[in-house]
């Protein structure tokens, strides 16, 4: 849809004119500003460029010392088509043009009579953030969150699902900008990949977001149908070794209102082997355990989402929205150990069964208000979030000798609600036409209780008998209330923000029944600073710092001893400080045609630096604990190009390269550990026949250090292969991941008094079939009218 220009403002007096040209950009499915569009000012009659700029975060641009002539103006971002206004005429009397407001769609063009659609590629960079296309992932289809992010290279996951960012387990997951309470990881194994639009990697977030986390945000944004009528998509999936589930999502919009609701379940057994060789050195005597055996774990997750958005007149938009869902999975292990001791020549041969279940069930509500004043981009903003979680967990461990006969077991349980609230103003003030002023407030608070029962096994009685002393009941609190400042402006294609916020914390750690209780009582503050310059032929410069925090978890400060089976315990830490991150970036971003090309360096200095770390808790048994061990310094280089060599083959390669180094004290002892580590991912992706894509992924993952061990590294490979039919109505899409069998996880540890090393694999490959299917989906045939108007607007410019 072309927007008329319109001629606004008063008139000057000649001579020296210097006129200026204004306007809006947006996307035109959602209505929100596009920021970073690139806006290019031509002279009409031969086509030279003039001057350029790019759009600021609320969508507005402004060419300032243009002389009286005629022009034409070119609207373009990646991924929409791009839009031109012609005859734009700057004179003595109107040295002032406002252009409008401008709705650029998604590209589509027509050829011939075939409809082909410009994709956006996997992964796009902006000033904060990397935007990652989920449609562009085939092999992940039928998968979550987290098999999506295995294909960025910033992101590490292991065999069991837990995420890391640059290396570290420790990010924050919002979910539609909004906080979650489930744990990161967790919040990410529950969400469909199939009913993600995409999601943004933010690590350095300005001062609007919460800053907690060490290497940043991950912001999952979901899929709302916001077509005329009824409209919503339908996902089934089944593979080998009894996976399956499914999802939907269907909306109705019309008038003021648009309401969804969607469903979702999963269901994914993964068969394995794990063999585990550990060593305890106490005195004189040395303690031997080697175990190896089969595996196998279930993961449920299932969920309901609902929301409505109401549009309150001109000025004011609604929205309310639930969430419902669970998360459920089993673990069972048999083992066959062989124990024995040095000095000495005699070997226990034992079995063991350990079975685990794990669930959560939780519910979220949210509002969200956003007001817009007489300017458009002056608003406020309010949203309110409450949240439950029941968390529940029961595992057991039994050794059999050769006969049969249990001689030793545990069992544990660990049950507890949790519940966050959280309040967020967000005010946004445009003071003039390039600079914006924005301010906020949050309070958040947290309640938890949990309560941990251990019981041991009686050979005499045969009895499970419960043990006090490694059975406690805590209560946790924790409130944060945050101030924020910020302003923006860009001149020229130069554009920085500033910002500064502030957060008091509180915190409190009850033993229920004894006379133990843990306070915190703190203010911390977290200076940001972003700029980037945006060059008039496509290139982009950006550079940013950010100050981070990231606050121990509950169980991390749990001050008992927990049983995990008869070779391992865990125990918390009170004393455990938050650590404190300084984090600096530095990027460029190109087009090359039709190739991208982008390249990140970062500098991450974590303060108060959190391990894991382990000792002998006793003979043949490991305490595992968290503790302060000093300072990590990671500097790193990460890249992308997307290059599409011909009209049917694109390749997208992204790698991520840093060295890390920790150094500080464990044990009493200084300490210093230093490595290189790389990761890349390489994906083609073909387009075989009309409708049939061919989409081949490699992943490589390096070795990496910790202060007591290394985690090796590994290579994996997966296909899917793809079929639209009934103009895109329906889709099937085979995926085949770790066609050769080679990923894997494997972990050493050691101290002065153990070693420990573990080498577990899942059964590969993984093969399942999806089919998807979109309903009264009538979008494609409107944009493909735009496009083909666009594309006879460039032909007559020639």
């Amino acid at each position: 849809m072309l927007t008329q220009a319109s001629n606004a403002f008063g008139q000057r007096p000649g001579g020296n004119v210097s006129g200026k040209l204004s306007g809006n950009v947006y996307d035109a499915d959602f209505n929100e500003p596009i920021e970073y569009a690139n806006i290019v000012l031509y002279r009409h009659r031969d086509s030279t460029q003039v001057t350029g700029t790019i759009t600021n975060p609320q969508g507005y641009f402004q060419l300032t010392d243009v002389k009286p002539g005629m022009y034409y103006v070119e609207i373009s971002f990646m991924g929409f088509n791009t839009h031109i206004i012609k005859e734009l005429n700057i004179t003595t009397d109107n040295p002032e043009v406002y252009v409008g407001s401008i709705s650029l769609e998604p590209s589509i063009l027509a050829v011939e009579g075939t409809e082909v659609v410009s994709e956006r590629p996997i992964m796009s960079y902006e000033i904060d953030k990397k935007v990652i296309n989920v449609s562009r992932q085939l092999t992940t289809t039928s998968g979550s969150a987290v098999d999506v992010l295995e294909n960025v290279p910033s992101v590490d996951v292991d065999i069991e699902g837990n995420v890391s960012l640059r290396g570290s387990e420790n990010f924050t997951v919002l979910i539609d900008g909004r906080p979650t309470i489930l744990d990161a990881s967790d919040a990410l194994q529950q969400i469909p990949a199939s009913m993600i639009d995409n999601i943004e990697i933010i690590t350095n977030p300005s001062a609007r977001y919460d800053p907690e986390g060490i290497s940043g945000v991950i912001n999952v944004i979901m899929k709302k149908k916001r077509l005329q009528g009824i409209s919503g998509i339908a996902n089934m999936n089944a593979g080998l070794d009894n996976k399956y589930g499914g999802d939907f999502l269907v909306s109705y919009r019309t008038g003021i209102a648009n309401v969804f609701f969607s469903a979702n379940y999963r269901k994914f057994n993964f068969p394995g082997t794990s063999t585990i060789e550990s060593m305890t050195f106490q005195n004189d005597t040395s303690s031997y355990v080697l175990s190896d055996g089969q595996s196998q774990r279930t993961w449920n997750p299932y969920g309901l989402r609902a929301g409505i958005d109401l549009e309150l007149g001109m000025w004011d938009r609604l929205s309310l929205g639930g969430e419902y869902g669970a998360r459920e999975m089993e673990r069972a292990e048999d083992l066959d150990y062989d124990e024995w001791s040095e000095p000495g020549d005699s070997h226990n041969l034992y079995v063991s069964q350990e079975q685990g279940e794990f669930s959560h069930r939780f519910y979220s509500l949210t509002l969200d208000h956003m007001h817009h004043f007489l300017n458009k981009d002056h608003t406020l903003a309010v949203q309110a979030t409450y949240s439950m979680r029941e968390r529940n967990h029961a595992s057991f461990n039994e050794l059999l000798d050769t006969t049969g006969i249990i001689t030793s077991g545990h069992q544990n349980e660990e049950e507890g609600p949790s519940m966050l609230a959280q309040l967020k103003l967000d005010y946004t003030l445009p003071v003039q036409d390039d600079f914006t002023f924005e301010a906020g407030a949050m309070a958040k608070l947290s309640r938890s209780e949990e309560e941990a029962r251990t019981y041991e096994y009686d050979t005499a009685t045969g009895d499970y008998e419960f043990m006090d002393e490694f059975s406690h009941t805590t209560e946790y609190t924790r409130d944060i209330y945050a101030l924020y400042g910020m302003f923006s402006n860009t001149w020229h294609g130069l554009g920085f923000q500033g910002g500064l916020r502030s957060e008091y914390t509180y915190r409190l750690i009850q033993m229920v029944g004894e006379d133990e209780q843990f306070t915190l009582d703190r203010w911390n503050y977290f200076p940001t600073a972003h700029v980037s310059y945006r060059f008039s032929n496509g290139h982009q410069f950006m550079a940013s710092y950010t100050r981070r925090i990231h606050r121990p978890r509950s169980w991390w400060l749990e001050p008992f001893i927990t049983w995990s089976d008869a070779y391992n315990v865990h125990m918390g830490n009170p004393d455990l400080k938050p650590e404190y991150i300084d984090s600096y970036e530095l990027g460029f971003q190109t087009l090359l045609g039709k190739s991208v090309f982008s390249l990140e360096t970062y500098y991450r200095i974590t303060h108060n630096n959190v391990e894991r770390v382990q000792s002998v808790y006793s003979e043949n048994v490991i305490l595992h604990t968290v503790e302060n061990v000093g300072t990590d310094r990671v500097f790193g280089v990460e890249g992308m190009f997307d290059i599409k060599f011909v009209s049917w083959w694109n390749i997208n390669c992204t790698g991520n390269l840093f060295q890390q180094r920790i150094e500080g004290e464990l044990d009493g002892e200084p300490f210093s550990e230093e490595d290189f580590n790389w990761r890349t991912n390489f994906s083609n992706e073909f387009k075989v026949l009309p409708g049939t894509k061919l989409q081949i992924t490699g992943r490589y993952r390096s070795p990496s250090l910790s202060a007591q061990g290394q985690r090796e590294g590994f290579f994996t490979t997966d296909a899917a292969l793809k079929q639209e039919f009934f103009s895109k109505k329906l889709a099937m899409t085979l995926q085949v991941r770790d066609i050769f069998g080679t990923r894997k996880r494997e972990h050493t540890s050691e101290g002065e008094d153990f070693y420990f090393h573990r080498y577990s694999e899942r059964k590969s490959p993984v093969v399942m079939l999806s089919f998807n299917y979109n309903f009264n989906n009538y979008k494609q045939k409107r944009q493909r009218d735009d496009a083909d108007q666009d594309f006879e607007e460039m032909e007559d410019l020639e």
